[in-house]
């Protein structure tokens, strides 16, 4: 466990930690905005959604946070860009702690400035459990939404969630049983990609015969780590498969020449905005993909596909330790068995990426019997309306407290 020393202490003291009791209750405003709070890619529109849904039964509320361009675009007063958090693993995130130390100091003093009704927290819990306590302990109710994946790892977060929370909204099926096991009710309102992804407009389409995608991740270390290796794999099937095509999907905040730069001169690749990366799943015969929620809006869209992911090896040997589940990736946690190849760390390597995608490639009935696989997993997620049924529930908690 990590200690602090003085001077972090008295730091974490400042923001409000358990551990250093520091009680201060702001006034809040019942005017004032609700803050929404998101860290990445996926957060960023599941918030922007969320917040659509807030507006759409509360004309004038007003929101404030932390998030990105779909968030944005939604209305929201971003104070905060969420690329401040963009840290993956253990050994990042310890290397960004002065910076998250200041950035954390900063919320802190918006929250005490803005004086929030409601304050809505999106995944990313190793940044956002700190927001909340510091919210709890100026006396702004907490609402988490998309609930960290304490199932995963890290099981006793649970007690904070009970303890510095309102209210927690899980959208995997299997989530809401999870916590009733451990003594802790949960709403569960259904994943918010079915409200988020044109289905109807998808299946409208049919996949290129000799198209490979290529989505390498939201982060530019995530990018570096797996895109050379993605090429390298392109340019091995293009041997056997010489009317092969590849595709991509810029994700928010990636130049597309930051992407080429990782590509060889003789692979050439479509690059599709991010507007377009659902279009482009659905066009694609088959994926190969970083691990994340792109894996879940792939199986949606019946594309068979490849995870695979590169930690430091820190992170990676700690990680062995602690994650208590099967897969990596929501399609295999949620249908419970491995409907898409994981290949991961050292398995993270061209000739294994080929080997998996190439009978997708070649064989029409491979092909086929991929895509049946995913069929049942819209079901299994839930109808359309989760960001409603999450605003429904948040908006009547917020009233019932007077704000």
């Amino acid at each position: 466990m990590l200690r602090p020393g003085n001077a972090t202490a008295a730091r974490l003291a400042h923001l409000g930690d358990s551990r250093y009791p520091q009680a201060m209750n702001i006034p809040t405003n019942p005017r004032g905005p609700v803050w929404i709070s998101a860290g990445e890619a996926s957060g960023d529109i599941h918030a922007a959604s969320l917040l659509s849904a807030l507006r759409e039964r509360e004309p004038d509320l007003r929101a404030i946070g932390m998030g990105g361009p779909a968030l944005s675009a939604a209305g929201c007063d971003v104070r905060f860009p969420m690329r401040l958090i963009s840290l993956v693993g253990l050994t990042e995130v310890l290397s960004g702690l002065p910076r998250i130390l200041k950035l954390l100091g900063e919320v802190k003093d918006a929250l005490i400035r803005t004086r929030p009704r409601a304050l809505i927290l999106i995944d990313c819990p190793d940044f956002h459990f700190r927001v909340a306590r510091m919210a709890k302990r100026l006396g702004i109710p907490v609402y988490y939404y998309v609930s960290p994946q304490v199932w995963a790892w890290r099981s006793g977060r649970v007690e904070f969630l009970r303890r510095f929370t309102r209210r927690v909204l899980c959208i995997l099926p299997f989530e809401k049983g999870f916590y009733a096991g451990r003594g802790m009710d949960v709403d569960y309102v259904g994943h918010p990609l079915m409200d988020q992804m044109p289905l109807a407009e998808l299946d409208a389409l049919a996949p290129d015969p000799n198209l490979l995608g290529l989505l390498p991740g939201s982060r530019r270390k995530e990018v570096s780590a797996l895109l050379p290796e993605f090429a390298r794999t392109a340019l091995l099937l293009r041997r056997g498969l010489p009317d092969l095509r590849v595709a991509m999907a810029r994700a928010p905040g990636l130049e597309p020449e930051f992407l080429r730069s990782f590509l060889p001169p003789e692979l050439p690749v479509t690059i599709f905005e991010p507007g377009e990366r659902y279009r482009m799943m659905r066009l694609c015969r088959a994926l190969l993909a970083a691990s994340g929620t792109v894996t879940l809006e792939a199986a949606l869209i019946g594309t068979p596909l490849v995870m695979s992911y590169r930690f430091s090896r820190l992170s990676y040997a700690i990680g062995k330790m602690v994650v208590k589940v099967k897969f990596g990736s929501l399609p295999n946690l949620i249908l419970d068995r491995e409907v898409y190849p994981e290949l991961i760390q050292d398995r993270a390597r061209a000739e294994l990426f080929a080997a998996r995608l190439r009978p997708w490639l070649e064989d029409q009935g491979a092909n086929d019997a991929a895509r049946a696989d995913l069929a049942d997993l819209r079901a299994r997620v839930g109808g359309p309306g989760a960001a409603g049924r999450a605003a429904e529930i948040i908006l009547n908690d917020i009233r019932a407290l007077g704000r």
